[in-house]
């Protein structure tokens, strides 16, 4: 689950479909190529952001994997176990 408080590495590498979603809000990110460190609520907030938007941000990105999570689970690929690939 997505919280304010959720290190922005760990949200790109957890939910990397989030990159486009904070791109869209100007607020960059690792993959984005300008490395930001520390959490999702302090980079919006040196975005301008206040807590309303934050929880904003936070309650889309949920539903956004809630959806990813969903079309995985429908979809007739197979799944892999990436605990064996080391990641």
């Amino acid at each position: 689950m997505i919280k304010p408080d959720i290190e922005i590495e760990d949200l790109v590498r957890d939910y990397p479909y989030s990159v486009r979603y904070l791109m869209e809000h100007g607020i960059k990110c690792i993959a984005c190529g300008e490395p930001v460190w520390g959490t999702l609520a302090e980079a919006a907030k040196e975005k301008g952001y206040g807590e309303d938007d934050i929880l904003r941000f936070v309650s889309e990105m949920n539903e956004i994997a809630e959806k990813a999570s969903d079309a995985a689970e429908d979809s007739n690929l197979p799944k892999i176990d990436t605990g064996k690939l080391g990641l």
